[in-house]
């Protein structure tokens, strides 16, 4: 019988977290990658819209995730708005492996190294089904948006352009 192959530590991290949230998450790898929104979107048959894209940004200097549909861009003046914040910027790639242990185009929902306050696109909410990072550019996994919203301990917001 052929060996499994070996679980990446990034995903196996988002798989234990998401069984900590009372989560029996079905991860997929996709050789060809999944970093950007319409990757994914076209690696597992689904509509862009159906992407829940995570992004982190800076409000006064504080990390914060948002996760939002891929046909959308958020809007940062919302954003700060929403948070009471004074300055909200996209974050880099290094301040984003910093806040959540995780890669610009892995980054999960949950599973994060520190707790994150985390902004949930209210237009994910229209389909049955989104697909979220799972811990590496490769990997996602499909979950109902309001088990998303509420595993993530995410506020819905209006918070595209």
């Amino acid at each position: 019988m052929p060996a499994e192959p070996a679980v990446h530590p990034s995903t196996q991290r988002v798989v234990e977290a998401a069984r900590q949230l009372g989560l029996a998450i079905e991860v997929r790898h996709f050789a060809e990658g999944t970093r950007t929104a319409q990757e994914a979107a076209q690696a597992v048959g689904a509509s862009l819209g159906q992407i829940a894209k995570s992004m982190v940004f800076l409000a006064d200097g504080e990390p914060v995730l948002v996760l939002t549909s891929g046909l959308n861009r958020v809007d940062t003046a919302k954003v700060a708005q929403h948070l009471g914040a004074g300055r909200v910027r996209r974050a880099s790639a290094d301040e984003v492996r910093s806040a959540t242990g995780f890669a610009i185009g892995g980054v999960p929902p949950f599973g994060h190294s520190r707790p994150l306050t985390v902004l949930f696109d209210r237009d994910l909410l229209q389909f049955e089904t989104v697909w979220a990072a799972a811990g590496t550019p490769n990997a996602v996994f499909p979950i109902e948006p309001g088990r998303l919203a509420e595993a993530s301990g995410a506020v819905v917001a209006d918070i595209k352009e």
